[in-house]
């Protein structure tokens, strides 16, 4: 990948510049794994403590709890993505019925600027970067896709030494992405130093006869535990990963991650929005939990 620029942000500068360089570019180099298997992912266990949760609970047009997420802003060169996040609950904003709505809109109200020019679009990047980390447990979000080509919403984690080591020697674990000319399938893949960017390890989990995940919420998690990480949707498993499958190289994952939510407009993985995309689209986050135990 290139060098990292800097993000134009309202958050820490020493850190904003390697988050954003973060982002997968490409799908998963592996097979597909289809939705007929039928292993259950592991339940938590009855001593099992919830150590974060977020049912995003508050009046309709509300920012998100700031004891529990930050907002990104600024624009993202290194996928070449197409929005500007903003700050605030301008693309980010409870909806009153107990979800988090981020929306991508086609505009530009304050005429900010991206790395192509003038940004086309806003959308929303929330993280818990020094508010919350987890080293192992189960990572869940139920959560509703938008559709359309060109839309890349994703569920997400970061090693939080990212400051001091930089990505992707932080290492990454991206528990749901969705790109819009997919959308019956969603990837779920590990980044780290040797196998970062398209060439992460990870699969893809497909819906059954058709079905699009923008037609309904699913919950998107990862079982985490020293050396695997096991991911599921709607309680099916689809894949697990182990230092065995990083072909000799290092496994990061055994230390604090902090996680991430956003949705991307454009991009090298998803492509450019085109004339069927339609705005605004909207990722809808109903509940966001971590258990530990």
């Amino acid at each position: 990948m290139a060098s990292p620029r800097l993000l134009r942000s309202c958050l820490f500068a020493a850190l904003s510049s390697v988050l954003l360089a973060s982002a997968a570019v490409g799908p998963a180099q592996a097979d597909p794994v289809r939705a007929d298997r039928t292993q259950a992912a592991p339940a938590p266990s009855a001593a099992a403590a919830v150590t974060f949760s977020d049912t995003f609970d508050g009046p309709a047009g509300s920012a998100v709890d700031s004891s529990k997420w930050q907002i990104e802003t600024g624009d993202n060169v290194n996928n070449h993505e197409r929005q500007y996040y903003t700050a605030g609950n301008n693309n980010a904003a409870l909806d009153g019925q107990g979800n988090l709505v981020i929306t991508a809109r086609r505009e530009n109200p304050n005429n900010y600027q991206c790395w192509y020019g003038r940004c086309e679009y806003t959308s929303a990047r929330l993280n818990t970067s020094g508010k919350f980390t987890t080293t192992y447990g189960r990572v869940e979000a139920r959560l509703k896709v938008p559709r359309g080509q060109g839309m890349w919403p994703a569920f997400w984690m970061l090693g939080n030494d990212i400051g001091q080591v930089g990505w992707p020697n932080s290492g990454e674990i991206d528990v749901m992405e969705n790109v819009g000319f997919e959308p019956s399938t969603v990837h779920g893949t590990l980044h780290g130093p040797g196998y970062s960017g398209s060439g992460g390890i990870g699969a893809g989990y497909s819906l059954p006869g058709g079905q699009a995940f923008a037609d309904g919420f699913h919950t998107f998690a990862v079982d985490w535990s020293p050396d695997a990480v096991t991911w599921s949707v709607d309680g099916t498993v689809y894949q697990r990963r182990t230092p065995a499958d990083l072909n000799g190289n290092q496994w990061v994952f055994n230390k604090p991650f902090f996680l991430i939510l956003n949705l991307a407009v454009g991009g090298y993985w998803p492509g450019d929005p085109d004339g069927s995309t339609t705005f605004p689209q909207q990722l809808v986050v109903d509940e966001v939990k971590v258990t530990t135990g």
